[in-house]
């Protein structure tokens, strides 16, 4: 833990500047790209259910970038795979404990999110009315997907869906209080500035690699 942690106003923003500009958040340092459209966002929800999960990290990318590379890069293609499939991807992915149940959680996401919205998300932000309430009430209302995973999920997705921001994980908030940026998502609100909700998703997920890969002590040179 870092001896002392920022106090002055202006050294907070000048870290907030160095980690919204090093890169794009979480998903996109690991290739996943946040943009609104249909693949992107499955990807992004998959990538937040394994995350979710007990374990490293990188394992969780892992895992999601292998179903990604065997083409399994939106609901439609994910839920047209084979079960057996998504087993053998995940185990060779490094994926522990019991994998069985999770190929069937990914397959039934997949296969409910193109009964229930033709594959595209998109359509259950319209769903919602576009009211972040909501938004998260039908998001949790997917297989495998929990409170933990619709703030992992809407972590990414503010930058697109202003409307859910501020949205701040756990491990960002952790990052937040060691490094003296705040203690809750609207602290990193008001220091990421009003409405910028594309800068407070990067800056988000900026700290919350900070926490998982231990970088404190980088980030306070």
């Amino acid at each position: 833990m870092p001896s002392t942690a920022i106090s002055s106003i202006e050294d907070k923003k000048r870290l907030v500047r160095r980690l919204a500009d090093s890169g794009r958040g979480f998903a996109e340092q690991y290739g996943f790209q946040v943009t609104n459209n249909p693949s992107s966002l499955f990807q992004l929800l998959y990538l937040s259910v394994l995350l979710s999960r007990r374990g490293d990290f990188r394992r969780a990318v892992e895992s999601a970038q292998a179903l990604r590379e065997r083409g399994w890069d939106s609901a439609a293609r994910l839920a047209r795979s084979l079960h057996e499939s998504r087993v053998q991807v995940l185990r060779d992915a490094g994926q522990r404990g019991d994998v069985d149940a999770l190929a069937n959680t990914l397959g039934d996401l997949a296969q409910t999110v193109v009964d229930r919205y033709r594959g595209d998300l998109r359509r259950l932000r319209v769903k919602a009315r576009y009211d972040p309430r909501l938004e998260r009430e039908l998001l949790a209302a997917l297989p495998g997907v929990d409170g933990q995973v619709v703030e992992l999920f809407l972590r990414e997705a503010q930058a697109l869906w202003r409307e859910v921001a501020p949205v701040a994980d756990r491990r960002a908030l952790v990052a937040a209080r060691r490094l003296g940026l705040g203690r809750s998502a609207g602290d990193l609100a008001g220091l990421a500035g009003s409405g910028e909700s594309e800068r407070l998703a990067w800056l988000v997920g900026a700290l919350a690699r900070v926490d998982l890969e231990q970088r404190y002590a980088e980030v306070m040179r």
